[in-house]
């Protein structure tokens, strides 16, 4: 079992900086690829990024490319969404996700979940 809390969501305003993070705990955090995933009232979650085990691959929705990073620390078993110049519509529940060995893009493939985490941004 690895468990997965997130933290760091909250108000910020349109074009402001948050950064999420995702505690691990259980199982070897390295050989677990981390995905972030969000999901805004009435609409189905969808993937934000992803990061290889190592960190030295990542993989960003469109919608979030060149705003968004994601990075990990294996030693502390911890992953990290930036988010920068935010927007109204990047508000919606974070997700952190983890998945073991490989990087994938599909929610339904991920092993295992965080509780979420609420990003509101306003214009």
């Amino acid at each position: 079992q690895v468990q997965l809390v997130e933290s760091g969501g909250g108000l910020v305003q349109a074009g402001g900086s948050l950064r999420l993070s995702c505690a691990a705990s259980g199982r070897t955090f390295s050989r677990y690829t981390m995905g972030w995933f969000r999901q805004a009232p009435g609409k189905e979650r969808e993937l934000v990024g992803a990061i290889s085990l190592s960190g030295g691959s990542t993989y960003y929705a469109d919608s979030v490319k060149g705003r968004f990073t994601i990075s990990r620390d294996n030693a502390k078993g911890t992953a990290y969404l930036q988010m920068n110049s935010l927007k109204p519509e990047d508000t919606a529940v974070y997700y952190c996700a983890a998945k073991y060995l490989i990087m994938v893009t599909t929610a339904t493939r991920y092993d295992y979940w965080g509780q979420g985490t609420q990003v509101t941004v306003s214009s």
